[in-house]
């Protein structure tokens, strides 16, 4: 078919006046949400100028007028997906029940490959260990002395000691707190150097984990272990892999696979579903605090089976809440 250029700039400019008006004016307004018809025009006007900009890619002398194209769409697109499509502001049970979940699922990949890294290390810093136990020292990070010593005597003296010594163990509880959420921030960051430190943070964190899991129970002490690090550990992981999911998000949007929009504009997009993230994973080390204050700590061998049952029915509880928390319900979907 041939096309008639001047004719058919003439016929659409109106349209692309209509819609550049619409986003200057949605620019201007800060927040402003459009009524229902108001969003469909919008989004008929975006559709019909995605369309107008694939005729006009066949004519190769055309630039101005494309290049014109390209960013009125690009702006349209970023400003249809900039929040994802879940603004939902001052409503924390509708934020907590559907808003974190949904946004959890929507970038599952993400999180897999967090994941991923984290049990690589893992994996490595076992094996490692059981290769040659004398690398146990360079294992151990500064802040946690503690872990240099022999697993027994650690069990033996922590079993000894009254729980009354709060000063103490809220201290040590701030500490691993501290240094948990600075992990969950950096990997988080660490994002904007296109992912590389976010693996390399995960699998070194992981490396830290294998290497305990498996000093522990090579020295018999799987049960002290399992209490002492699952009721907290079940929330603090997850959480710490969240850290790792917003990196990786970042890392996918510095590299702009599967999209010509420009850096701003990609970043517009997971923008709110970032923030969703961060503040997911901040909840979940708060409460992830709380239970290694007044749990975790609680060396007493009676109440081992508790606290390993408590921390099951806690992770338990957050892979459902994450994997099924806000779905819509299928019988309230349309059949075709």
């Amino acid at each position: 078919m041939i096309l008639d250029l001047n004719s058919f700039i003439s016929k659409e400019q109106p349209y692309w006046d209509e819609l550049s008006g619409l986003l200057r004016n949605y620019d201007e307004s800060g927040e402003h949400r459009p009524a229902l018809e108001e969003a469909k025009r919008f989004y008929y006007l975006y559709q019909r100028t995605s369309a107008d900009l694939v005729k006009l890619n066949t004519f190769a002398g055309e630039v101005e007028t494309t290049r014109y194209l390209e960013r009125l769409v690009a702006k349209a697109y970023s400003r249809l997906h900039e929040s994802g499509g879940e603004k939902v502001p001052l409503k924390p049970l509708y934020w907590l029940t559907k808003t974190f979940p949904s946004t959890f699922r929507r970038h599952w990949k993400a999180f897999v490959i967090s994941l991923t890294g984290f049990l690589a290390g893992a994996f490595f810093g076992a094996g490692a260990l059981a290769g040659d136990y004398d690398l146990k020292d360079q294992f151990v990070p500064p802040q946690f002395p503690h872990l240099r010593e022999k697993p027994s005597k650690r069990v033996e003296r922590e079993e000894q000691q009254d729980f009354d010594a709060f000063q103490g163990r809220h201290a040590f509880s701030s500490e691993l707190m501290t240094h948990n959420t600075k992990v969950t921030a950096l990997l988080m960051v660490s994002g904007f150097l296109w992912g590389v430190l976010t693996l390399t943070l995960l699998f070194s964190n992981g490396q830290i984990l294998g290497f305990v899991i498996y000093d522990y129970l090579s020295d018999g002490q799987g049960e002290f272990l399992t209490a002492w690090l699952l009721p907290h550990g079940s929330i603090e992981i997850p959480a710490i892999l969240l850290g790792g999911q917003a990196g990786l998000m970042i890392a996918h949007a510095m590299f702009g696979w599967g999209t010509n929009l420009r850096l701003r504009q990609r970043f517009a997009r997971i923008r709110g579903d970032l923030v969703t993230l961060i503040g997911g994973a901040a909840l979940l080390l708060i409460w992830a605090g709380i239970v290694e204050s007044f749990l975790s700590q609680y060396h007493a061998p009676p109440f081992y089976p508790w606290k390993i049952g408590f921390g099951l029915v806690q992770l338990s509880g957050l892979v459902l809440y994450l994997g099924l928390s806000g779905r819509k319900n299928p019988q309230l979907q349309p059949t075709s």
